[in-house]
């Protein structure tokens, strides 16, 4: 694993995943996903944090083996990737509802899958220059 290629391909795909939530859940989606009721506001530092954990998770995935450089196999990898993650949390977010709203699930799944395929678009692209 090339540490250098994992730091600056992650910290760019954190900012790609930032941005992306932004746009999706924060502009698009935003009365799709109300806030739950009692909920103050959002914490921006933790916000930005996951989204740089997950730019890190894929770097971290992408660098391994052979390494993961052209944008089509970073889109479809980070997507895979993703619709296991967001199923996982969309699961245990809904453990205790005895009414799940399945529509609003699907399109998180769908919406996580958009994003994670444009940050493994970026992370990919990253990689692909830095060689």
């Amino acid at each position: 694993m090339n540490v250098k290629n994992f730091l600056v391909s992650g910290i760019a795909g954190g900012i790609a995943d930032f941005l992306m939530g932004w746009l999706v859940y924060g502009m698009l989606l935003k009365d799709t996903f109300p806030k739950p009721e009692g909920a103050g506001a959002e914490n921006m530092t933790f916000i930005f944090s996951g989204c740089m954990a997950f730019g890190f998770l894929i770097a971290y995935v992408f660098s391994h083996g052979d390494g993961v450089s052209k944008c089509m196999p970073g889109i479809k990898m980070a997507a895979g990737i993703a619709l296991f993650i967001s199923l996982s949390n969309n699961f245990f977010y809904n453990m205790y509802k005895e009414i799940i709203d399945v529509k609003l699930l699907a399109i998180d799944v769908i919406a996580s899958m958009g994003i994670a395929s444009v940050v493994g678009a970026v992370v990919a692209v990253v990689n692909g220059k830095m060689k």
